[in-house]
């Protein structure tokens, strides 16, 4: 039921900033983050170009949800730290300007694959391979044309790039860390 309420509110977020006033400051602009306006490094991933977009993203995120089944606070902390990875790492791209929740799902698809996979579900490491392969093929050669007809924009393909590598970053991270620790527990 938790996972269920926090599934409503990132999806309440991203359709409140659909509109006025919120749209216009929550995008992830070079420029204005820059001049000091921070949050949009976070907000802009929330935002998005239209309601196609949005839904495409919102429905993603239910699909990856579903499919995963994390805790809420997984789901919560991943998305918070995946949002600010690609907030940050899209300064390294030439992009003036980004919106769209897409670079965090293939960090959520990303983070909670290699988990499961190095959990030891095995047939997990076919699905890490997979978002692996999706970002390659479309760093190489570019998003897709009907996609970026319906969301009205270019495929920001550097984000689902910095989103996959920072979600696997994150979940390796984790399974390491959770390892030490248990590793040092048992010896004392």
């Amino acid at each position: 039921m938790r996972l269920f309420i926090l599934l409503v509110a990132i999806s309440l977020v991203c359709l409140s900033f659909q509109f006025e006033p919120l749209s216009s400051v929550t995008n992830w602009q070079r420029d204005l983050i820059q001049d000091g306006q921070w949050w949009r490094i976070l907000t802009g991933n929330f935002t998005h170009t239209n309601f196609t977009h949005l839904f495409m993203n919102v429905v993603g995120l239910w699909i990856i949800t579903s499919i995963f089944r994390p805790s809420p606070l997984l789901l919560l902390l991943n998305v918070i730290v995946i949002s600010i990875a690609v907030g940050l790492l899209n300064f390294l791209s030439s992009m003036y300007s980004y919106v769209g929740l897409s670079g965090v799902l293939h960090g959520l698809f990303a983070s909670f694959a290699l988990n499961e996979a190095l959990n030891g579900r095995k047939s997990s490491w076919l699905l890490v391979v997979a978002v692996l392969i999706k970002v390659a093929w479309e760093s190489i050669m570019g998003g897709s044309d009907t996609t970026s007809e319906w969301i009205q924009a270019r495929i920001a393909v550097e984000s689902h790039l910095y989103g996959a590598l920072s979600g696997l970053i994150l979940a390796g991270i984790a399974h390491f860390t959770l390892l030490k620790t248990r590793f040092f527990s048992s010896i004392k």
